[in-house]
């Protein structure tokens, strides 16, 4: 099913109006982009179906270190993006999902929110990924905290805590975009020091990042 450009989500930085059609897709549109949005519409590396298919079927993009050839694969906040010698991320700005240019080391690394986990045997804990990873751990981690991934190594390398005075970004919802400290967690209830007051914010609206 195409999408058309009248129907795209508020959390794309396109306009609304020009071309009828803009993709095949599937996918979650409200939290992500599909990969040919990004590489024709966004960065406007490509102008046509055709060169971004050229491009991806020539093994030059790769996103979180794997290469992607499929131009319907779905970039999400803090997903990486790597074409020949450029490095991009995807982030939350003006109320929509966009990119910059980030430096070689940082691509190396990205943050998810744990969406899920499941007791294993030997201690072992499986933690899901809201990016749909999933890893093996022995360390002890909650629902809503968020892990910083080695992509290199494709391993978790820190746990970032759901805690008091952990900076969190949201990430759907009025203030989608900006960042606040939590103040306390009452339960289901967080509440948030944010631009000099104190809030209420829901979990699912929220990415602990530091």
């Amino acid at each position: 099913m195409y999408l058309k450009r009248n129907k795209i989500p508020k959390t794309w930085p396109l306009k609304r109006k020009g071309t009828k059609y803009l993709v095949r897709t599937s996918h979650d549109l409200k939290n992500s982009i599909p990969l040919m949005i990004v590489l024709r519409d966004i960065l406007k590396l490509t102008t046509t179906k055709k060169e971004t298919k050229k491009i991806l079927n020539l093994q030059k993009v790769k996103i979180n270190n794997k290469l992607i050839k499929n131009e319907k694969f779905p970039l999400s906040i803090f997903d990486n993006l790597k074409l020949e010698n450029k490095n991009y991320k995807v982030i939350i700005k003006n109320k929509k999902l966009n990119l910059i240019e980030i430096p070689e080391k940082e691509s190396q690394t990205k943050i998810s929110k744990v969406i899920g986990k499941k007791i294993l045997k030997q201690n072992k804990i499986q933690v899901n990924l809201h990016d749909g990873r999933n890893y093996i751990i022995k360390e002890k981690i909650s629902t809503g905290d968020s892990v910083i991934i080695d992509l290199k190594e494709n391993k978790i390398s820190k746990i970032l805590p759901l805690k008091e005075k952990s900076k969190v970004l949201f990430t759907s919802g009025k203030h989608i975009g900006r960042q606040a400290k939590i103040e306390k967690i009452e339960h289901k209830n967080i509440i948030l020091e944010f631009e000099g007051e104190k809030i209420n914010g829901k979990l699912k609206n929220l990415i602990v990042i530091e």
